[in-house]
Order: structure tokens, then sequence, then C-alpha cells
């Protein structure tokens, strides 16, 4: 996919080009009167486009969209999809991932500097260098990676179907798992492997504390603790369940009424 570079210019919107300093987007004027709902839907079926949205979208993003889903089921959506256009609302590397399920697709992504903090610490530069001190192992990569990464894998993988891929190895195969880190360790003990990992982590992840969670749990002491396994171990050990994001929205939803 092709990027867009912002102009170099102290005006935050550059004379002429409409484009955002610093965004992958350019910024069109719109007319006030526009209803705003009415045209993209309009635009979509004359387009003959899919409209997909990550879970995490602000809700008027998932209420146009026509599937709402995480990292995998987006990719199994896209992967299906009879539309000629694919309109991703996500970042950078699940549209990446939709072309590479649909070479002959047109893949739009709204900001082309939509990224993933995770998929940013693993540069596949630093990845490849990193790569040749470890001739013998096979690399194992999660699905929240640039092309260019998953490209120097042998495999990849979603948080849900990684133990089970890491467990089709043999046991004497040595393994890296990367950028995750704390999926890494979550999956080292979780299959009794030690995976060599890279050193790469989700800033969103990283910020949950245990402290505060203990304050939490303290206040709600009958609160479900649910975590997605990218989480720190010292998270995870207080956690009830654990799991992907639809894995984690499944059990509130189907399970008994509570707190979580």
């Amino acid at each position: 996919m092709s990027t867009i570079a912002a102009p170099q210019t102290s005006d935050p919107l550059a004379p002429g080009t409409g484009r955002v300093e610093g965004a992958g987007f350019v910024e069109e004027p719109v007319d006030p009167t526009l209803d705003l709902f009415n045209e993209i839907t309009r635009l979509k079926e004359e387009k003959n486009a899919v409209l997909l949205a990550h879970y995490y979208q602000e809700s008027a993003i998932q209420d146009l969209a026509d599937y709402i889903g995480d990292s995998l089921g987006l990719a199994r959506e896209a992967a299906d999809t009879d539309a000629d256009k694919i309109v991703f609302c996500g970042v950078h590397f699940m549209a990446e991932t939709a072309k590479i399920l649909n070479p002959e697709k047109q893949v739009l992504l709204p900001d082309l500097n939509a990224g993933c903090s995770l998929a940013d610490t693993c540069p596949a530069d630093e990845f490849a260098e990193w790569l040749e001190d470890y001739p013998d192992h096979k690399v194992i990569t999660y699905v929240n990676s640039t092309a260019a990464v998953k490209a120097l894998s042998d495999v990849t993988c979603t948080s849900s179907s990684a133990a089970h891929i890491i467990e089709q190895f043999p046991e004497d195969q040595p393994l890296i798992f990367a950028p995750d880190k704390n999926l890494g360790a979550y999956l080292n003990r979780e299959t009794g492997r030690d995976m060599v990992l890279w050193d790469g982590v989700c800033i969103v992840h990283e910020t949950f504390s245990e402290k505060k969670l203990m304050r939490l749990k303290a206040r709600h002491p009958e609160a479900e603790v649910l975590a997605p396994p990218e989480c720190r171990e010292a998270t995870l050990r207080h956690a009830d369940f654990i799991g992907s994001t639809s894995q984690i929205r499944r059990r509130a939803k189907e399970g008994e009424p509570g707190t979580f």
C-alpha cells in the first residue's frame, strides 16, 4: 500500500493541499448540510464497497460498518467479501492484511498513518538483523505486525490461535515469538516452551496498573476480571478470564449477569 508523506509546513493545514501535518489523510471541506451517514451509505452501495471497523473504533464509525470485529474476525471477513473495495477502519497493519488476502481488490485506509504502537516496536530492518543470531529458530509472529515483519516469519498467529500453532512444532524445535513480549511470555507459561521473545509491547496494555486493579477489586469484590493475554503477568495473575477481544466480549455478553 502507498503512503502519503505529510507536507513540510509550519501551518497545520498546508495551503492548497488539504493535508494535515503529521496525518495520513487529506482534509477536504465538507458541506455542513450533508447527511454524512446517508452519503457514506450511498457511496458504499454505488462503489460496491464494504466497510470493516475494529472494536476500538468510536460508535459513529461502528454504526456505519458492515462488520465489526477484532483483527482475526476482520481478516476473515476481508477474505470472504464479494465487495470490489474494502474500506478498513483500523490501523495500518490490518489494512495490509486485508490486501494480502485480497490482492485483486482495492483496500482503502482512511488514515494511512493510523499506526499500532506494538507493530511500531518491531521495525522490519532491525528484526531481520536480530534474526541473524538465531538461524535455527522458527519464527512465529503475532498478526499485530507489519507485512514486512510477517514476510520474515515462518507463521503468523492471533492471540487465540497462537498456543495451538506453537504446539504443532516439535518440542526440540527452538522458536522465536514477536513482537509482543507479554503475549510471548504468557504463551511460554501456557505451553511450557521457552521461546525467544522480541522486546516489543503495546503501550495500552503496558499502562494497566496492578495497584489500580487491586484497588478496583477491593471496591468491587464481586467483579470478574477479564484481561487480554497482551497484559503483563502482574495483571494477568489477577484475571478470572484471559482471552482475545472477541472472546472477552462473548464472555461478558453470554455470562451470568454481573460486574466486570
